[in-house]
């Protein structure tokens, strides 16, 4: 994971309940921050980096991820209140989605009409990380370069919220795929789970997580050191892609119930 500096607060976002922002960083470049100090804490930023990174290997568009430091002074002129707090409790390391100008949001009712394997592999994969955030009225989805982006991976993993349900989400069925934007169009979703299983078999999922900064890993309520947090992490990918046929079936009973 690349290490930016934050050197300029260019705008919030505020359609992001978040307060996700645009920021000019030391590289020169516009980068979508997404905060520490905001609701979900750092754990929302766990998950963007691990399905973000995911979602790449498995060969979906997602814009380049980093780390993004913000030091004691950065924002300390914001003239909103919010934000200004916001900014004060996130000094330290964020995360950065690069950003993607002229991107429009994605809508189903609008062409261009998603091929089906496409949206066969983007159920799936967002059943497999129990990604509940891919709804018709927040896809989480971007047009730009003729190409579909993946955003916003900040509400899946969310066992990682009470890591006591962890063992138990690794073999959900994840009834919330009933809502997915793309359902409709997931005609082949055994198949595209073949497909993405083949390619998540050759990431170095250890290697993906030993990029997390230790600063986001050290909850109070995490299963340990920054270092068996990693490991739990780990092993409930490993469990939850195992568990495949359970969310593969539910997807399909959920898309038979629509069309």
């Amino acid at each position: 994971m690349r290490t930016l500096q934050a050197i300029r607060y260019v705008s919030p976002l505020k359609e992001g309940g978040s307060l996700p922002a645009i920021v000019e960083a030391s590289d020169g470049r516009l980068w979508v921050v997404k905060f520490r100090g905001a609701g979900q804490g750092a754990r929302a930023l766990v998950a963007e980096w691990i399905c973000g990174e995911l979602a790449r290997a498995c060969g979906f568009a997602v814009p380049e991820l980093a780390r993004v430091d913000l030091d004691a002074a950065f924002g300390r002129n914001e003239p909103d209140p919010e934000i200004r707090d916001l900014l004060r409790a996130s000094h330290g390391a964020n995360l950065g989605l690069a950003f993607l100008p002229g991107a429009l949001t994605y809508d189903p009712i609008a062409p261009p009409e998603v091929d089906e394997a496409l949206a066969s592999e983007l159920v799936w994969f967002d059943a497999m990380t129990l990604n509940v955030d891919r709804s018709p009225r927040n896809p989480n989805l971007l047009l730009a370069g003729g190409q579909l982006w993946l955003i916003d991976h900040g509400a899946a993993l969310y066992f990682h919220h009470s890591w006591a349900t962890a063992e138990k989400s690794a073999q959900s069925p994840f009834a919330p795929v009933r809502d997915h934007v793309l359902l409709p169009r997931a005609s082949a979703l055994a198949a595209a789970g073949e497909r993405l299983r083949a390619k998540l078999a050759t990431v170095d999922v250890r290697a993906l997580l030993a990029e997390l900064p230790d600063e986001w890993l050290a909850a109070a309520d995490a299963p340990g050191d920054p270092a068996a947090t990693r490991e739990a992490y780990a092993r409930w990918l490993a469990a939850r892609i195992a568990a495949h046929e359970v969310f593969t079936v539910e997807a399909d009973r959920a898309r038979s119930a629509l069309v």
